[in-house]
């Protein structure tokens, strides 16, 4: 699948630290090629169905919404930032 970064997940990416954004970039890969990997621990966000979120280590997390063969990447950082609006 192809991924797409909307404007506040490329706001939040940038001040992720760069140990962090390793992390992402290789869960954005796993992302693309395999939404079942299981470190990624992908799954259906219980209060917004259409939402997915997967794991970046255990503190942090990304989510994204899956529109037909694109992945469109929304959010990333700790759990509180899945949180706000």
């Amino acid at each position: 699948m192809k991924l797409f970064r909307t404007a506040r997940f490329r706001s939040l990416y940038k001040k992720l630290p760069p140990p962090l954004k390793k992390k992402t970039d290789r869960k954005l890969k796993y992302l693309a090629k395999n939404l079942r990997h299981p470190s990624l621990r992908a799954k259906k966000m219980t209060n917004r169905p259409d939402i997915w979120e997967a794991a970046v280590d255990y503190h942090n997390r990304l989510t994204f919404k899956i529109v037909g063969n694109k992945i469109i990447l929304r959010v990333v950082g700790p759990h509180d930032v899945l949180r706000k609006p």
